[in-house]
């Protein structure tokens, strides 16, 4: 166990407790609590768009794709988001005049209360393994960085997690994401030189390798590429987690660059971690990195453990706290999705319409908590293949409320 890395870390887990804390004192209502009073601007909003859909399957996920079949084609697990939001440009200031709070709320409105029902329902339930795969793959950074036990390193990031979001809501997960999306490109871009001068620069590293492997479409091919694309259109239009961003936009204009600027930002980053990945096929290949923790417990350890041998410690920390940052950006986003969903859609609409705003606002946290103790549940399973719960996940919400 590295003392540096684990302090650059427990030190980042604190902040971001911190700023939770911090956070809980400026809300008043509902409004503050779920869309962060509606006072996001441009930057802010693409900070937090992007941090939010760049998680586990866009870091660790990525990476055992990158590193099994897909290789350099494993970008487009991320280009595609980039095409998605450019996409959703057009439509976030219709998002955000709607002056609603979330997705379900919006399709009663338009279409009716059992179109409403019907919108809670379906996005609710996968945020529970949305929620699952962000826990699972902040305990494998966890569990490689100290050597803890993988239940006990699932636990903990839950923890951490839940209580920040708990206490200060959108406002309070916006603030932390700007955070997290600056240590999740910062840590990752700094893997690649030093994993380079291991290997001897790119010819080295490269050489050998399968041409797929290098190739830009060929891992995954276009079938796949044009489907994550529509698939993520579909589903990121109607995801709680995305939309709650739009509604809480200082402004129609707002909304619109914030999502421009996101898709930039997504662009800039997508081929970082199936890079990375690339290259540490290659050191395994030639021997530079030891391949014995990656085959016992696969291919999603491949990024924490090139990290943990190519680096200097305060590297190693600052890329460990990215990655956990990468996840929990989006874990705490599905919480206060699901959390936001219930209390507004199913309390106040269908149980309680007489409800004040501190009761909607407690249901909310407590709901919150709910969700995060089944994801608990589902994350301590260990599943092997992240990338395809979320695609699952993703076209459950597609093929549902899209439709």
């Amino acid at each position: 166990m590295d003392l540096v890395v684990v302090g650059i870390v427990v030190v980042y887990l604190l902040g971001m407790l911190a700023v939770g804390w911090w956070s809980a004192r400026t809300i008043s209502d509902n409004d503050d609590f779920m869309v962060a009073g509606r006072r996001l601007g441009p930057l802010m909003l693409a900070a937090t768009l992007a941090a939010t859909e760049v998680g586990g399957g866009s870091s660790l996920g990525v990476s055992e794709k990158a590193y099994g079949s897909w290789g350099l084609s494993a970008a487009w697990y991320v280009l595609a988001m980039a095409i998605t939001f450019v996409v959703l440009a057009w439509v976030a200031p219709h998002l955000r005049s709607t002056m609603v709070r979330t997705v379900p709320e919006g399709l009663r409105l338009r279409y009716g209360r059992a179109n409403g029902l019907l919108g809670v329902l379906i996005l609710i339930l996968p945020m529970v393994g949305l929620t699952a795969i962000q826990l699972m793959a902040s305990a494998t950074v966890l569990s490689v960085m100290t050597g803890m036990n993988y239940s006990a390193a699932v636990v903990v990031v839950t923890v951490v997690v839940t209580v920040y979001s708990v206490m200060g809501g959108l406002w309070s997960v916006t603030l932390t994401d700007a955070v997290q999306w600056f240590f999740i490109v910062v840590g990752s871009v700094l893997v690649i030189p030093y994993a380079l001068e291991l290997g001897g620069g790119w010819d080295q590293v490269t050489q050998d390798l399968p041409s797929e492997k290098l190739s830009p479409t060929e891992g995954m091919g276009w079938k796949t590429i044009v489907s994550l694309t529509v698939m993520y259109i579909a589903s990121f239009s109607v995801g709680q987690e995305s939309m709650q961003r739009y509604f809480g936009a200082r402004d129609e204009r707002a909304a619109r660059l914030g999502s421009i600027y996101a898709a930039l930002f997504y662009g800039l980053y997508a081929f970082v971690p199936a890079l990375i990945d690339v290259i540490a096929f290659g050191l395994v290949q030639h021997g530079h990195l030891d391949a014995t923790m990656i085959e016992a417990n696969g291919a999603r350890y491949v990024l924490p453990t090139m990290a943990a041998a190519v680096l200097p410690s305060a590297v190693v920390g600052l890329l460990f706290a990215g990655l956990i940052s990468a996840t929990m950006s989006s874990a705490d986003s599905n919480l206060l999705a699901a959390g936001s969903i219930f209390a507004n859609d199913i309390y106040r609409t269908e149980m309680r319409p007489e409800a004040t705003d501190a009761q909607v606002l407690r249901v909310t946290r407590w709901t919150m908590v709910v969700v995060a103790l089944f994801s608990l549940g589902v994350a301590l399973l260990d599943l092997d293949d992240m990338v395809n719960v979320l695609m699952f996940s993703f076209s459950l919400r597609a093929g549902g409320v899209f439709v």
